[in-house]
C-alpha cells in the first residue's frame, strides 16, 4: 500500500469545517446538504477553480443508506422505526452501504483533482494513510481490510484488533474525486451497529436478494476511544485532522467561504439529492 507522499504531491490545501454548521446556503445542513456541498467542491477542483480540499462534517442521529438498501424488498419496513426513532434517513450519492452517524462520528471527505491519473485504489489508500499519520502518536496497529460482519463492509474497512471503527466511499466527478470517511469516535459503537442491523433484518424478512446486504455482527465494530482505551472525543479528531494536514501539506487556506460559482453547483447538486431522496423522504413522512 502506498503512503501519502508516493500519492498526493499538491502542497496548497483548503481546509473546511462545518462539523458545527446548522445551516448552508438557506438550506438545513443535514447528510444530503454535505453530498450537494462534496459534489459543488469536486466540480471546482476538477476545472481547476480551487485547491483540493479537506472538509470535516458532523450530523446528528442519521442513517446514510446506499443505493443498494435503496432496493430492500421491505424498505419501508425497515426505514419507519428508524423516523419514528427520530433518526434521519438519507440514501447517498457516493459508494458503499447503510451507516449510522451521531455527535460522536466524524465525518471527513478528503477531496482531489487530477484522478484520472490515481486509480481508485490510490485513493483509498491516500485516505488510509492520513488517518494512520493522524493516529501514529497513540496507535500503530491500524489494518486496512474488509470487516465481514461489519456495516458498509468494503476493501478498506479500519480497524484495530480486528474491530473496525471507520468505512470509507469514494465518489467521482470528471477529474476529481471525494474520499469520504466516518470516523467512529467516541459514543455507543455498539447501538450503531445494532440499529443497521435491524434496518436490515427488517427491510430483508429473510428473503432472497440479488445483491448481498451485510449479516451485521455488533461485536465486530467499536469507537476508537474504546478500541484505543482512550478518551478521544471528535474535538480533538478536528484539532488532529488540522494538524495532520497542516503537516502535510505546504500551505493550508480557510476554505469556508464559496464561490458564486460553487453556490450555483451546489443548488443543483442538492436538488438531484431531493430528487434521489424522494421514495424514503416519502416512507419518513407517511
Amino acid at each position: 500500500m502506498k503512503n501519502w507522499e508516493e500519492i498526493i504531491h499538491h502542497q496548497r490545501f483548503r481546509y473546511i469545517d462545518q462539523s458545527e454548521e446548522k445551516f448552508f446556503q438557506g438550506v438545513a445542513n443535514s447528510a444530503m446538504t454535505s453530498f450537494a456541498i462534496d459534489d459543488a467542491l469536486a466540480t471546482s477542483i476538477s476545472n481547476g477553480d480551487s485547491p483540493p480540499a479537506v472538509r470535516l462534517w458532523v450530523h446528528p442521529k442519521t442513517i446514510v443508506l446506499g443505493i443498494p438498501d435503496a432496493r430492500l424488498p421491505y424498505l419501508e419496513d425497515g426505514v419507519k422505526p428508524l423516523a419514528d426513532a427520530g433518526y434521519h434517513v438519507v440514501v447517498r450519492n457516493s459508494g458503499g452501504l447503510a451507516v449510522a452517524l451521531d455527535e460522536g462520528v466524524l465525518n471527513l471527505s478528503l477531496i482531489l483533482p487530477g484522478v484520472k491519473d490515481l486509480s481508485i485504489h490510490e485513493c483509498y489508500e491516500a485516505m488510509v494513510s492520513f488517518i494512520r499519520y493522524m493516529l501514529q502518536d497513540v496507535t500503530k496497529d491500524i489494518e486496512a481490510y474488509e470487516i465481514v460482519e461489519s456495516y458498509c463492509p468494503g476493501d478498506y474497512d479500519l480497524s484495530i484488533n480486528g474491530k473496525k471503527f471507520a468505512g470509507i466511499s469514494q465518489r467521482r466527478i470528471k477529474d476529481a474525486a471525494a474520499i469520504q470517511i466516518y470516523l467512529d469516535v467516541e459514543g455507543n459503537s455498539l447501538e450503531r451497529a445494532s440499529i443497521i442491523r435491524n434496518f436490515y433484518d427488517l427491510g430483508i424478512k429473510g428473503e432472497e436478494t440479488k445483491f448481498t446486504y451485510p449479516n451485521v455482527n455488533p461485536e465486530v465494530m467499536g469507537s476508537l476511544s474504546d478500541l484505543l482505551n482512550q478518551p478521544l472525543t471528535v474535538a480533538e479528531m478536528k484539532e488532529r485532522t488540522k494538524a495532520a494536514m497542516t503537516q502535510l501539506s505546504g500551505q493550508l487556506i480557510d476554505g469556508t467561504s464559496f464561490s458564486k460559482e460553487e453556490i450555483s453547483t451546489f443548488h443543483k447538486r442538492y436538488e438531484q439529492m431531493v430528487k434521489r431522496n424522494e421514495k424514503v423522504q416519502e416512507i419518513v413522512t407517511n
